[in-house]
């Protein structure tokens, strides 16, 4: 199984980034793993919430197929502890042929990408910048790697 991120917006700390690097490079022993990076709109000021999310989410959908099983990274998706986000994706890989997460801008997703979406993740009830939950969710990503082949990363 693939599994790919997409992020709108480059990662500008330089600090997040080498985090972020670390992650995908050990997430690549395990399975095929990319980060997409969908750039960020220009001239924002002058476009409503409704439309800056329209126009990230037509860019978001154009890098979906139709047989990827998409996930957003939402407030108000559902939460898990780390082996079971970790058991999670073991399922996903039996069904899945690409699973696919989704960090959205500044605003969230447009009503198109929720009604394309499988499912939606939380990583916490508290708010992250969209820097920050990128590392964040890769580390996981890694930390389910590890849980999945039980390997010593993860104590429980």
């Amino acid at each position: 199984m693939k599994t790919k991120l997409i992020v709108v917006g480059k990662t500008v700390d330089k600090n997040i980034t080498k985090g972020i690097e670390d992650y995908v490079g050990r997430i690549g022993h395990y399975m095929p793993f990319e980060i997409i990076v969908i750039p960020e709109l220009k001239n924002t000021k002058k476009l409503s919430t409704a439309s800056q999310k329209d126009m990230e989410g037509e860019l978001i959908l154009k890098q979906l197929q139709p047989s990827d099983t998409v996930v957003l990274l939402d407030e108000h998706g559902k939460e898990y502890r780390s082996i079971e986000f970790a058991s999670w994706i073991e399922k996903q890989q039996q069904t899945a042929r690409t699973l696919v997460f989704v960090v959205g801008g500044p605003y969230g997703f447009s009503d198109a990408v929720y009604a394309r979406s499988n499912s939606k993740l939380s990583l916490s009830k508290m708010t992250f910048s969209h820097q920050m939950i990128r590392l964040l969710f890769v580390e996981q990503i890694y930390r389910a790697c590890t849980i999945i082949k039980g390997e010593p990363y993860h104590h429980e």
